[in-house]
């Protein structure tokens, strides 16, 4: 008898609508591969549902919080439901950006300067000399994060504002100019390396990731074999020093602009990667020779408890 997965979308996020995409994805992919699939729109009753469900298997394809920072992991576990992606500790780590960074430098992986600030303070002066970056210490998809220039004389006003949704406590990290590298991690190996450039030729915000043309993936990264092969050892050492399970992604950036520092940094793992038609683990996946289909049965055959 096929093994019954339910996949877990959709939750209350921000990133909903990514979740949605992704998990719809996945689960036409693994009835493709002869599974039984229940798709499952979380919400608060999550337990319940999944208590009368009882599936062999939840696939979680929730972005954000609750669904990618060990809350939902921390139910599947109380309800003994083996799951995929990463546990609770990795889940939770892996989602606070400036924890992750600690744990991260302490492995010896580059990341960038940086230092967790209120966000009225951001709104009233420059935290850090421009150009810099602000971003939510726990979102994912780009939401909220602002590029400060070089050059701007007063600080962005909006994360002073009331209908600032992404909490007080902001992470406030100097830019790292370049070229922008990701690199997926299946298991305990590190697949190829994109570099991502934006159609607009600006930074890779949530359009440039979700919209149809809004970034030219170039797989693999057009870099010396040597620094291509340093991109997947910071992604796997990450991946490890995180404590991350399944599939990861971890995002970084290539300063090899004119005159620039030649940095090579993580700037976060991602635990709960995208998987829609645009998205880059399926591609890179691909790439190493899975098909779509291959790698969320791949995902499913990985699921344990205790991760």
């Amino acid at each position: 008898m096929s093994k019954h997965v339910a996949v877990l979308m959709g939750g209350w996020s921000s990133e909903r609508p990514v979740s949605l995409n992704s998990g719809n994805a996945c689960a036409e992919a693994l009835e493709g591969q002869g599974f039984r699939v229940t798709r499952v729109d979380v919400g608060p009753d999550i337990a319940t549902v999944l208590t009368d469900l009882r599936p062999d298997v939840a696939f979680n394809a929730l972005h954000g919080p609750a669904g990618e920072d060990g809350t939902i992991q921390g139910l599947l576990e109380l309800l003994r439901i083996p799951y995929t992606h990463s546990g609770v500790l990795a889940s939770a780590l892996a989602m606070h950006k400036e924890r992750a960074k600690v744990v991260m430098r302490a492995a010896g992986v580059s990341v960038p300067e940086g230092r967790v600030v209120n966000r009225h303070e951001a709104a009233k002066s420059h935290v850090l000399t421009p150009p810099y970056v602000l971003k939510p210490v726990a979102e994912g998809s780009s939401m909220g994060v602002i590029i400060v220039r070089d050059g701007r004389a007063h600080p962005p006003q909006q994360v002073g504002r009331a209908d600032w949704g992404y909490g007080d406590e902001i992470l406030a990290e100097s830019y790292v100019a370049g070229r922008e590298l990701t690199c997926a991690v299946m298991g305990d190996k590190a697949l190829g390396v994109i570099e991502i450039k934006t159609a607009s030729g600006d930074w890779y915000d949530y359009d440039a990731k979700y919209a149809e043309g809004g970034s030219i993936h170039v797989l693999p990264a057009e870099l010396k074999p040597n620094l291509y092969q340093r991109v997947q050892e910071l992604s796997l050492t990450a991946h490890q020093a995180l404590g991350c399970r399944g599939i990861s992604r971890a995002d970084l950036r290539f300063d090899d602009t004119p005159g620039g520092t030649g940095a090579l940094v993580v700037l976060e793992v991602n635990t709960q990667p995208g998987m829609t038609k645009t998205s880059l683990v399926p591609e890179i996946a691909a790439h190493a020779g899975f098909r779509f289909g291959e790698l969320v049965q791949w995902m499913v055959e990985d699921a344990t408890l205790g991760r």
